[in-house]
């Protein structure tokens, strides 16, 4: 298994050993000994999955209070994943990291809590997997608008699909700090 730092502290690419033969291959997609290896520490409480198709954006999500950790990766197709540093008084506070996921490269990313997260589907369909480190909870969900200037991100959309609830988010800088996870809390 590999491992490879991001921009963002915490945030890293996993790329799991892959078995392979005539009959297909086999994959670790967690491991909580070989993971606590690389950092990753995480106590995971809930798995997800969704389907989406092309040019669906979901995010920017986060959860606070009770942030969400994840683990993240592609089963079917392929998607621009995106994570975004939230915790005021960060060094890297509103910076961002994106990364293709796709079911051919098999790389997972990890988000520690503090980040906001989204992706865009850029295949036809895309089936996309994530244990989180809390379980959610709708009272405590707040979201980033995906376009949000002073972010600055490259989507590979100029036009996404979004939810009603998506498209209401407002810009970092618009979210009352106490929304936000506090840097050097963790």
């Amino acid at each position: 298994m590999k491992c490879y730092d991001t921009a963002l502290p915490g945030v890293k690419v996993i790329e799991p050993k892959l078995f392979e033969d005539s009959r297909g291959f086999f994959m670790e997609t967690w491991n909580a000994s070989r993971y606590a290896e690389l950092g990753i520490t995480a106590n995971f409480v809930q798995d997800n999955l969704s389907l989406s198709t092309k040019g669906i954006l979901r995010g920017l999500h986060f959860q606070q209070p009770n942030p969400q950790g994840k683990l993240v990766y592609v089963l079917q197709g392929e998607v621009f994943d995106v994570v975004v540093d939230i915790r005021y008084g960060s060094p890297t506070f509103g910076h961002w990291v994106g990364i293709i996921l796709s079911a051919q490269n098999k790389r997972q990313l990890y988000i520690p809590e503090g980040f906001a997260h989204g992706f865009c589907v850029v295949s036809d369909t895309a089936l996309f997997a994530y244990k989180c480190t809390d379980f959610y909870l709708p009272q405590n969900e707040g979201g980033i608008c995906w376009d949000d200037s002073d972010l600055g991100i490259t989507w590979p959309v100029v036009e996404p699909t979004l939810s009603e609830k998506d498209k209401q988010y407002p810009k970092l800088k618009e979210i009352p700090l106490e929304r936000l996870v506090k840097f050097g809390l963790d």
